[in-house]
């Protein structure tokens, strides 16, 4: 009987090797002063405390976190062969929920799952998974690669993500301040990002039958390039904002707006008796969402259900600062 090896059973170490090799040069792109050394480490190390290096310091620090994955989106980049962006949408999904409490991202940890080795498709992962990291200000300080043959199907993979973050006790934004008169900012969002891609998919592809390469003239891309465009990571505008005013607690909510739309996320961080008002006729939601729509004959409030319509991120903010 032939002596089995780990690559009879799906695993080739050399390839696995292979792809471990190309990944610190990339980390390295998204360490912050923070980041300590520690070449071949079990773990990453970062430094917490002071410093004239670094951009903030705390007197009572606490720590944030968040987790997330991509979803359904990671089945466009496999049906149009584009992996290097789907890495961007699972650090803004995490960065993004930590943001609410005004935290700033410290470091990132990312796991990918695939059912045989690939240097390729991993480097490029972990390529957009480091661009994302490097928006956020964010170190990505380490990760699981995971290879496991028969537990997914050839061609599919997984993402997920892990973001720590900071933010000074005294500066905590909960949504507890917020008050009566207050004014709801909407910042845009740059499509679906990553939430309802179920249903977009049942849309565009079971129902309108359209092919990935296909040009969509409203929109000004393919039908592949418009669903991949990336999530939005809000951290330098808003937290640029924290900083500009953070004395005068000018922001007083701060809401992530995923799936469940704008009601079901502003609805969280609303103090017990407030409500708040949203008046659609103040933006236009972009095209793509009418097209989708359309497609697929979406109700109307279906569509505010489950997408964000043109609005990624919300700031409740005192009225004399608007």
């Amino acid at each position: 009987m032939k002596s089995l090896t780990y690559k009879d059973a799906g695993l080739d170490l050399q390839l696995y090797d292979q792809a471990m090799d190309r990944l610190p040069n990339l980390m390295k792109k998204t360490h912050t002063p923070r980041v300590m050394d520690l070449p071949g480490g079990f773990a990453g190390l970062l430094r917490l405390g002071s410093s004239k290096k670094f951009s903030r310091n705390y007197r009572d620090p606490v720590l944030v976190s968040g987790t997330d994955g991509v979803g359904t989106k990671l089945k466009l980049a496999t049906m149009t062969g584009v992996y290097n962006t789907v890495g961007i949408d699972l650090v803004a999904m995490c960065v993004n929920d930590c943001l609410c409490l005004g935290a700033q991202p410290l470091f990132f940890l990312d796991y990918v799952a695939l059912p045989k080795d690939d240097p390729d498709l991993i480097e490029q992962l972990v390529a957009g998974v480091c661009e994302g990291c490097v928006d956020a200000d964010a170190a990505l300080l380490g990760g699981e690669t995971a290879i496991l043959p028969d537990v997914y199907a050839p061609g599919d993979f997984d993402l997920a993500g892990f973001c720590v973050a900071v933010v000074e006790r005294k500066r905590i934004i909960d949504g507890k301040k917020i008050r009566e008169g207050d004014v709801v900012i909407g910042l845009e969002s740059s499509g679906f990002h990553s939430n309802g891609f179920s249903l977009v998919r049942k849309a565009v592809f079971d129902v309108a039958k359209l092919d990935v390469g296909k040009r969509i003239a409203e929109l000004g891309t393919t039908v592949g390039e418009a669903l991949l465009r990336p999530t939005k990571i809000y951290v330098r505008p808003v937290l640029s904002l924290v900083d500009h005013f953070g004395k005068k607690m000018a922001l007083r909510g701060l809401a992530h707006i995923t799936g469940g739309g704008l009601a079901d996320n502003l609805e969280r961080i609303l103090p017990a008796g407030c409500r708040v008002v949203i008046d659609r006729a103040t933006w236009n939601p972009p095209a793509i969402f009418s097209w989708l729509q359309g497609l697929g004959n979406i109700d109307r409030e279906e569509m505010f259900r489950v997408y964000n319509m043109g609005i990624g991120f919300v700031m409740v903010v005192k009225p004399r600062y608007v």
